[in-house]
């Protein structure tokens, strides 16, 4: 008989991280990630270690935590509000996940796509490119990368080469804000990996270049390539030399560290009227006396070029026109490669250490050591096509429970790793089994750190896995319609975290899969179960009549670019949001709105509901408040009786001219745990739903009118589904 074909072990990547707790970088396995719209899949050949950025994140990981504190004094400041705000404990939990996170690295790459996502027409498998950008161009043998910050490799140009495009991007962006012109002179302060190549960029463009470092191997290497170079003791004089007392047209500071002397170096060796251009982390405290005198002009470039933090450019795939925006970071990439091929910039000399992935940890050693340009490699980057099973990675020893409900969870961000996970852990009927994320590295920290048996990329995994009966949505809110309904039809209970929906037709959707499954769902409206929330709701059973209640958010900012804010994915405050606080008002009067006004702006805003008993209640969201005030505030009068309840730590109930205080001193309880044990519970013994369906469906409908009414300026009634 012939012999029998050996079956071949599915492997999962590898991937490079770090662990922000013990500072400790490793390689570690994950699902090979999954392409989304507008993304593309590319096997990775070479990747490098920027020698400034990575080596700060790495020795800010290596900090004990006092040492941490010292580094970053903005996120004990974060740590102290929370402690106010929600109690000690609340806070000490938050940090302690954040420790326990594993961060990926890396943000320069090249290699070979291999799959291409919907909407990508630019690109084909087979494709040889270049990969830029933080959390999508990683240390791993697979990354999913965005359309936009993806460039082709010309001819000739190896891969090794095309991975030091970001980098390039970033320094030609800095050479084009500096305006320099053919037989300008420049000087280049800072001769590390952005340094040597920005000094190479010059050099392409016809300028004279002068660089200055403080390690005499990098001023020798500058010489070597063309530049003429100083140490940094000697760099005033030596400049003056170069420049005949002129001094340089563009000074270009490239250098890394919070010292104040490169502003002054380069205020220095500037002429009258020149420009410097900010390229590394420097002190940034300008000599006033040198930039008057000389009428000096500073500018602070931020890293590849137009697009970079913009969320529409990098993750939406939307490009700017080029009649507009000549270089984008795309187009910067791209141009950078191109002067490469051309041979116009050499990085080969640039590169110090080349290492496997799986070495990465003496990568990273030899980085803190002085090291130029590490470059790793990953052996079998030729083998392109991706193996079955190898999307998912099983943890075979997890301590998964052993309850009668089997959970998957699609979605491992912050909200899941530090709210729901270690909830279901100690719920002893949940059985943990699967957790799927497009990127997979986020699943696969999520499944070790939390003891489920596997994770995934993918989300079918979860959705056909007959061992699971209940699946948690904890995804952006844009998929969470999608999602419900696809599980409902795959005979799985459903608890999606809120909204249910950004629009009508995913209300409707969802409630159809819901009637056609014959499965529990419901929605992640925790308020209505936090003890303090429960007592306010027994006080009003106890009188009659119609309230009046006034909800009011004082939620902060968030920052420029937040994925919540983008109407396509989070769907904006309002929707994203403001569902929490109209449920809330349900729970407490016992049906969804009727009508709906909202006056105010995208982030602060004022919603007016009238419900079916006569009650009424506002809410008052705030997103520009400062954040040292409580977060929310609920007061509700009527029938002789008055309560109110402070960031549901501190509940004031009034009647008959006395008043009753109840308080919780060491922990904000918003009621996250009961919901999940009351859906648990339900599930377990068939139902009934814990939140009934007309004010699940009743509040998506009554938000989604809220956001219309925010549009139209108009008072709209809250039209139930058909159904109901």
């Amino acid at each position: 008989m012939p012999d029998e074909p050996i079956p071949q072990r599915i492997l999962p990547m590898k991937q490079v991280v770090q662990h922000v707790r013990s500072g400790k970088t490793a390689v570690v396995d994950a699902p090979i990630p999954a392409p989304g719209p507008g993304m593309v899949l590319v096997r990775t050949a070479a990747s490098v270690i920027s020698s400034g950025t990575e080596r700060t994140l790495v020795e800010f990981a290596e900090k004990n935590l006092l040492g941490k504190a010292v580094a970053r004094p903005d996120l004990v400041r974060q740590t102290l509000d929370k402690a106010r705000r929600e109690g000690v404990l609340s806070a000490a939990e938050a940090v302690r996940s954040r420790l326990d996170e594993a961060m990926p690295l890396g943000y320069a790459s090249s290699g070979t796509i291999v799959e291409v996502g919907e909407g990508v027409d630019e690109f084909q498998p087979g494709d040889r490119v270049a990969c830029g950008g933080g959390g999508y161009a990683v240390h791993a043998e697979y990354a999913v990368v965005p359309r936009n910050l993806v460039a082709r490799l010309p001819e000739g140009v190896s891969f090794e080469e095309g991975a030091f495009a970001t980098l390039g991007a970033i320094a030609l962006h800095a050479f084009r804000l500096g305006e320099s012109r053919v037989g300008e002179d420049v000087a280049v302060l800072g001769l590390g990996l952005i340094g040597q190549l920005a000094a190479g960029i010059a050099r392409a463009a016809g300028c004279t270049v002068f660089g200055v470092d403080v390690q005499p191997d990098r001023v020798e290497l500058a010489r070597r390539l063309g530049a003429q170079a100083s140490l940094r003791e000697e760099a005033e004089a030596a400049g003056r030399s170069v420049m005949g007392g002129r001094g340089f047209d563009c000074v270009l500071i490239c250098a890394d560290g919070p010292s104040n002397d490169p502003i002054e170096l380069a205020a220095a060796l500037a002429r009258d009227r020149g420009r410097i251009v900010a390229v590394g982390a420097v002190g940034l405290d300008v000599p006033r006396r040198t930039f008057y005198e000389k009428e000096l002009r500073l500018i602070v470039s931020r890293s590849y070029g137009p697009g970079r933090y913009d969320p529409a450019y990098e993750e939406g795939g939307h490009d700017y026109p080029a009649a507009y925006v000549r270089w984008t970071e795309g187009r910067n990439l791209q141009a950078f490669l191109d002067l490469v091929g051309a041979g116009k910039v050499d990085v080969q000399p640039l590169i110090s250490h080349r290492l496997p992935v799986d070495q990465a940890e003496a990568a990273y050693a030899a980085l803190t050591q002085g090291a130029l340009g590490v470059v790793l490699t990953y052996p079998g980057a030729a083998d392109l096509a991706v193996a079955p099973g190898a999307r998912r990675i099983d943890f075979p020893e997890a301590a998964a429970g052993q309850g009668q409900l089997g959970l998957g969870v699609l979605g491992a961000g912050n909200y899941a790793r530090q709210v729901v996970f270690p909830i279901v852990r100690r719920i002893s009927e949940v059985r943990r089994i699967g957790v799927a994320s497009p990127r997979g590295l986020g699943a696969a920290d999520a499944a070790r750190r939390f003891g489920f048996r596997y994770a995934s990329s993918e989300e079918e995994t979860i959705l056909a896995d007959p061992e699971i009966q209940v699946v948690a949505i904890l995804t952006r809110h844009h998929l969470h319609a999608g999602q419900t309904a696809r599980a409902l039809r795959a005979g799985k209970h459903v608890f999606c975290e809120k909204p249910l929906a950004l629009d009508r037709e995913g209300v409707e959707d969802v409630a159809q899969a819901l009637a056609e499954s014959g499965k529990l769902l419901t929605v992640g409206f925790n308020r209505r179960y936090a003890p303090a929330g429960l007592r306010l709701k027994a006080f009003l059973q106890s009188g009659a009549g119609a309230w009046t209640a006034s909800y009011r958010v004082n939620a902060g900012p968030l920052p420029r670019g937040h994925w919540l804010l983008d109407p396509a994915q989070g769907g904006g405050r309002l929707l994203g949001e403001a569902c929490h606080f109209l449920d809330f008002l349900t729970f407490l009067f016992g049906s969804p709105p009727a009508r709906i006004q909202t006056t105010g702006r995208s982030e602060d805003f004022v919603v007016v509901s009238e419900f079916r008993d006569g009650s009424i209640g506002t809410v008052t969201y705030v997103g520009g408040g400062d954040r040292s005030i409580a977060k929310e505030r609920v007061e509700v009068f009527g029938s002789g009786r008055a309560a109110v309840l402070d960031d549901f730590r501190k509940l004031t109930l009034a009647e008959g001219g006395r008043r009753r205080v109840w308080r919780d001193w060491v922990r904000q309880d918003k009621g996250h745990r009961g919901a999940w044990r009351a859906f648990t519970a339900a599930v377990a013994r068939g139902g009934p739903p814990p939140i009934s369906y007309e004010q699940v469906f009743g509040v998506a409908l009554a938000t989604i009118a809220a956001e219309e009414s925010l549009r139209s300026g108009k008072p709209l009634d809250v039209h139930p589904l058909a159904a109901q």
